[in-house]
C-alpha cells in the first residue's frame, strides 16, 4: 500500500477539489426531488454561511480588506483555498474605491457541465457565497455580477466598490 505522505501534495489538493466541486451536483441530485422548491433556499443558506469562513481564513492569514483591491485579492486568494487549485481567478484594481474579479475556469460550472441560464444553480451558489463575502470582510463593501459564465459569458466579472457607489449605479441603468 502507498503510504499518503508520498503522494505530492499537489495531487492530493487537485484530487481532493475535484471531488470537493462535485458534492454540490450530488447533493443537488439527492436532496432536491425530496426538498423541492425548498431546495434552493435551504442551499443558499449554506454557501452563504461558508462566507464566515472566507472571513476565518482572511483573518487567520492576515489578508488585506481596507480596499476594493485588497477584498478582491483577499478573495481570489479565498475562493482558490476553499474551491481548489482548478478555479482561475484575478483580481484587478480599476481605481482607489473600484476592483474587478474575473473568473476564467470555475471548478463548479465544469461539474455541472453545461450554461444554464438564468436559474443556474452555480450561479446560486456563487451569487450567495460572493455577494455575502464581501460586505462580511469589510461592511463599506459590496459586490456586483455583471458577467457569468454560467449564463452563457466567456469570464464571470465581479465588481467590488463601495456599497453605496453599486447602489447608486444600479439605480441609474433603472
Amino acid at each position: 500500500m502507498k503510504d499518503p505522505r508520498d503522494i505530492p501534495n499537489e495531487t492530493k489538493w487537485r484530487l481532493a477539489a475535484g471531488y470537493a466541486a462535485r458534492l454540490p451536483v450530488l447533493y443537488d441530485a439527492a436532496f432536491r426531488p425530496v426538498a423541492g422548491e425548498k431546495y434552493d433556499e435551504i442551499e443558499q443558506e449554506i454557501w452563504m454561511d461558508l462566507s464566515r469562513t472566507a472571513f476565518a481564513i482572511a483573518r487567520d492569514l492576515t489578508l488585506a480588506v481596507g480596499t476594493a483591491q485588497d477584498l478582491a485579492e483577499t478573495m481570489q486568494v479565498v475562493m482558490v483555498i476553499l474551491f481548489g487549485p482548478g478555479f482561475r481567478i484575478e483580481a484587478l484594481n480599476v481605481s482607489a474605491d473600484r476592483s474587478v474579479i474575473l473568473v476564467k475556469r470555475c471548478p463548479f460550472l465544469e461539474q455541472e457541465g453545461a450554461s444554464f441560464g438564468a436559474g443556474s444553480p452555480v450561479f446560486r451558489r456563487c451569487m450567495a457565497f460572493t455577494l455575502t463575502s464581501v460586505p462580511l470582510l469589510n461592511k463599506k463593501y459590496s459586490a456586483r455580477f455583471v458577467r457569468t459564465m454560467c449564463t452563457g459569458d466567456r469570464q464571470c466579472e465581479i465588481k467590488i466598490a463601495e456599497a453605496e457607489d453599486l447602489t447608486a449605479t444600479t439605480k441609474k441603468k433603472k
